[in-house]
């Protein structure tokens, strides 16, 4: 069992940007003319640092300046931003350290470096020099890797304190007073924690995150005194991943042949964990180390370097974890990556495991790694401070996976099977754009992070669904590699096109990543669309393309071929008829459109045979239907039980204003309650298993009566229960009695703190985009009143901005064709004459709605052919899926209407209807929508007017006339009035 004290923690993230701010960007060399074209020819310096600095990774190379006398050095520093001089060997007369001496004379605040070779003259004349004004002298051999050495060493120099108080970056100390030994311990050092640091950037998810990364490597810092080195550790104890000391340097001033020892005991004495490696060229001194218990090196051996590496893998967390057994010092076990770490740290042995934990190992190896956030939290639960082996490990796995949680949210990583499981969440495939809805949900995702009160509530939980978006340069290889452009530019029939997708094959590369985010997600599957035009913030394609879904099946080579099909069947829906229909309306070329796949976890519960949510809802953050005291911008939700398909094909949902969740006018009577909720809902058939992928993406999905969620139990807080005795409606489930949607647990009762949590969705998505916004989303609630709310896209509702500057209701009614005090839609159109009208009377029955679809469709292509729009009337909910509350037709059978009207007839009364992808449309392209009622006084429709005209066509069930002049269409999207006026 954890402690108290240890089951609620917070990790602080680590932002690498602010980490190694001061930068060397300009190097002057001051060097005599064989040495610089040594330097430039020989040794092509710029060309060798800048393929080193690639090499590693490293960004920001410096660049070098070269002069060969000091007088040429004064002109350069007078007119350049030089930031470190390097004086070279010089010649008989002008040696390194009077050059130095005279740069430093004029420009004391400059680093200024002195490289020289080791002669008998050169050591002579450096014992009576002041070398204290310069930052390090060097000893120079002809190798470059010096010169990358100390420019990091004194750029870590300069960011030390800054970082380490930002991030917590570690450090290593460098105890060393011997220049000729230093100038070559630094370069090996150096390589190595470098090649490291690019070893644990790959903990990054993608790139950008990987090279920022690598800025939380760990420092070097040298120190040449005892003073010195012992000031350093006061200041930075905590940071401090090692020291690396000589045994012979100066203390007060004087050199002491034990000197190293002492600095050892001492810190030792403070923190007896601290690797502590001491190097020395005298062998009798291993004993006296060796018996203290410190690490041994010797200088004089020809594998150092070698020596060194490993004992800085073994003690100071380089490389990989090794659990090793405490006896027999065997390996037991390597651990590559965090997430390695993640997965056996249950495996581990006991023993070994204590051996690790009470040497404070596992924190060492993290900050070696950048790790921060884990590595500080699990440096304070000491052996001493918690005796119990279990409650570590529980407490190192939970650190992780909170730590790669916090890591995953609002970052596109790049997918990798090495890294993606349960606790990842978003990830992308290939290297193009992420497409319309992959764009959104990154955002969604990015809102979330920025926000943390989204989770701020007990029991509830926001996110996005876990997701890994197939990039556009996936659909360009399939669609070249398999030959396909012909046949889907051409104008074969849906059925044919998909049926030529579906023998085409996806790259072999995929199917081992597949398999990884099925075990990952362990649910059924959503192959979205996200195109490049989709849902960009002004021409939404909102539902034009297929979204097929998947159950989840043990057999993964079974879930693989239903992806594939899935997969295939999106690509092939960008070049189906209505796709193309769509294009044309909205003048984009074809060619333009990229895809980009979502493969998404359908967000819901498993019950027998059927898998579906408690709550799909789409939010809108501009209401067009206020009600009572309900402003526009309170926004609105739309809610239903199910796969939210059910809400976009326009079936019946429950309307309500996040702000005023008592509020719901469909629930507020009796009578309209039992008409006007939802009696069917949508579920995905997990028993449909094959390959036999239709163009209708729904071929899958069950229609159920509301009935059977009450048999599968999943009604709880959502439904509400019909007394037909006393004629009531009770909140909650009872036996008996009719269930209603009426969703009053969740929206009146607190039970789950939707509301809010829609609140704050629309006012961060809103703030972000800079506009309103439309939110898809599904919630789980559980018994116990706990649940997961999921943000499954997010697109900007784009108003109109023609400025409307009269008030419509003042034109009189004689001069208008419709008027409707129920309008959606804002703005001034003045170039439609025609309006299209269903032909209808008393004897009107919705039997004939899909023949009234078929004829609109044909009479829309012409108008499309001929660049004209119209004005269209006719009865019921247009776009309804149920063709008897409306006539059944899809936005690309209507594109080119400029204003819709749904009229109320006297024995045909449909509530109007609002929340479908229809609006989506309507508001992208400016379309306006009017509702009439005129037996409610609520607008009319002069259809006699439109009766005595002459029909320009006629069909069995719609007429089309023509006016003279144009008809002005004005609507006040704020007033809800809108008016088509005869041209004067």
């Amino acid at each position: 069992m954890i402690p108290q004290e240890y089951q609620k923690f917070y990790l602080k993230d680590v932002t690498f940007v602010n980490l190694m701010m001061r930068r060397i960007y300009n190097v002057l060399i001051v060097a005599n003319p064989y040495d610089a074209f040594m330097l430039e020819d020989d040794g092509r310096v710029e060309e060798k640092i800048y393929n080193e600095y690639m090499e590693l990774g490293l960004r920001y190379p410096p660049t070098f300046t070269q002069v060969s006398t000091t007088e040429e050095a004064y002109q350069v520093l007078r007119t350049m931003n030089i930031d470190l001089v390097i004086c070279m060997p010089g010649n008989a007369d002008n040696d390194a350290f009077s050059v130095a001496h005279d740069i430093k004379a004029g420009f004391p605040d400059i680093h200024c470096i002195v490289l020289t070779p080791f002669s008998h003259g050169i050591t002579k004349r450096m014992e009576n020099e002041d070398l204290s004004i310069f930052d390090y002298v060097f000893c120079w051999l002809g190798n470059t890797n010096l010169i990358l050495s100390i420019i990091k060493l004194i750029e870590d120099k300069m960011n030390l304190e800054h970082d380490i108080e930002e991030g917590g970056v570690q450090m290593i100390l460098v105890v060393e007073d011997s220049i000729r030994f230093y100038s070559s311990i630094l370069p090996n050092l150096y390589n190595y924690i470098l090649a490291q640091s690019k070893r644990f950037s790959t903990e990054a998810l993608n790139r950008h995150a990987a090279t920022l990364r690598m800025r939380g490597r760990p420092k070097v810092v040298l120190a040449r005194n005892y003073e010195e080195a012992m000031a350093l550790y006061d200041k930075f104890a905590d940071n401090m991943l090692g020291v690396i000391s000589d045994v012979r340097f100066p203390v007060g001033g004087v050199k002491d042949s034990e000197a190293g020892l002492k600095l050892l005991r001492n810190i030792h004495s403070r923190n007896p964990y601290i690797p502590l490696i001491m190097e020395s060229a005298e062998a009798e001194n291993r004993e006296k180390v060796e018996a203290e218990g410190f690490r041994f090196v010797d200088k004089n051996s020809k594998k150092m370097s070698l020596d060194l590496r490993k004992m800085m893998e073994e003690h100071m967390g380089f490389g990989d974890f090794i659990f090793r057994d405490p006896k027999t010092k065997a390996e037991i076990m390597r651990i590559h990556s965090l997430k390695e770490l993640q997965d056996n740290i249950f495996k581990i042995p006991d023993d070994s495991m204590l051996y690790h934990i009470s040497r404070n190992h596992m924190s060492r190896w993290l900050s070696a790694r950048a790790i921060f956030p884990v590595s500080e939290y699990l440096k304070k639960i000491t052996w001493e401070r918690l005796k119990d082996i279990t409650a570590h490990r529980e407490i190192i796995f939970d650190a992780i996976v909170q730590y790669r949680h916090m890591k995953n949210i609002g970052v596109v990583a790049v997918f990798d099977r090495m890294k993606f499981d349960s606790y990842s969440h978003f990830a992308r495939i290939g290297e193009g754009s992420l497409g319309g809805k992959g764009r959104g949900l990154a955002f969604l995702d990015n809102i979330i992070k920025m926000h943390p009160e989204f989770n701020s509530f007990e029991g509830a939980t926001v996110q996005i669904p876990k997701t890994v978006v197939l990039c556009t340069d996936v659909f360009d290889q399939f669609m070249e590699q398999n030959n396909l452009y012909q046949i889907a530019l051409s104008d074969a029939s849906d059925e044919d096109i998909l049926q030529h997708f579906m023998r085409a094959q996806l790259p072999d590369s995929l199917i081992a990543d597949f398999f990884t985010f099925f075990e990952a997600t362990k649910s059924p599957i959503a192959i979205r669309s996200s195109s490049l035009l989709e849902d960009a913030h002004y021409q939404p394609f909102a539902g034009i393309y297929s979204t097929y879904m998947i159950p989840y099946l043990d057999d993964k080579y079974a879930m693989l071929e239903m992806l594939a099909c899935a997969i295939k069947g999106v690509y092939a829906s960008v070049y189906y008829k209505d796709s193309k229909a769509y294009m044309t309306a909205t003048s984009n070329v074809i060619d333009q459109e990229k895809m980009a796949v979502i493969l998404q976890e359908v967000v819901g519960k498993q019950y027998d045979g059927r898998y579906y949510p408690n709550i799909s809802g789409v939010l809108r953050s501009l209401n067009y239907y206020p009600i009572v005291d309900e402003r526009a911008e309170d926004g609105i939700a739309s809610l239903a039980l199910g796969l939210g398909k059910y809400i976009v094909d326009g079936g019946q949902t429950l309307r309500v204003s996040p702000y005023h969740p008592h509020q719901v006018l469909q629930t507020s009577e009796l009578e309209t309650a039992l008409r006007e909720t939802q009696t069917r809902f949508y579920a995905l058939d997990t028993k449909h298993v094959g390959s036999d992928f239709k163009v209708d993406d729904g071929f899958n999905i069950l229609n159920l009566k509301v009935k059977e969620a009450e048999r599968d139990n999943s009604l709880n807080y959502i439904a509400s229960t019909y007394d037909p005795y006393d004629q009531v409606i009770r909140d909650g489930i009872y036996d008996g009695g009719r269930k209603v949607i009426t969703f009053a647990s969740v929206l009146q009762h607190g039970v789950f703190p939707l509301p809010e949590l829609l609140q704050m969705s629309m006012k961060y998505g809103a703030e972000s985009m800079r506009r309103p916004v439309e939110i898809e989303f599904a919630c789980n609630i559980n018994n116990d009143r706990t649940g997961n709310l999921y943000l499954l896209q997010i697109r900007p509702i784009v108003d109109s901005k023609q400025m409307l500057d009269e008030d419509v209701a003042a034109v009189p009614d004689d001069e208008c064709v419709v008027r409707s005090h129920n309008s959606l839609g804002h703005g001034v159109t003045e170039d439609v004459t025609d309006v299209v009208y269903v032909k209808t009377d008393d004897n009107f029955t919705a039997s004939n709605n899909p023949a009234i679809a078929r004829e609109i469709e044909k009479i829309n292509r012409e108008y499309l052919d001929n660049g004209k729009n119209y004005v269209l009337v006719g009865p019921g909910r247009w776009g309804s899926s149920d063709p008897w509350l409306g006539i059944p037709v899809k936005w690309p059978h209507i594109s080119a209407a400029r204003v819709i009207v749904e009229v109320a007839l006297k024995n045909y009364r449909v509530d109007p209807s609002q929340g479908t992808h229809f609006f989506q449309n309507l508001t992208s392209f400016g379309v306006g929508y009017f509702t009439v009622d005129a037996n409610r006084g609520e607008g009319l429709f002069h259809k006699e007017m439109l009766d005595e005209m002459e029909a320009v066509e006629e069909t069995e069930h719609v007429r089309v006339v023509r006016f003279n002049k144009p008809l002005r269409i004005m609507m006040d999207g704020k007033k809800q009035e809108g008016a088509v006026v005869v041209g004067a």
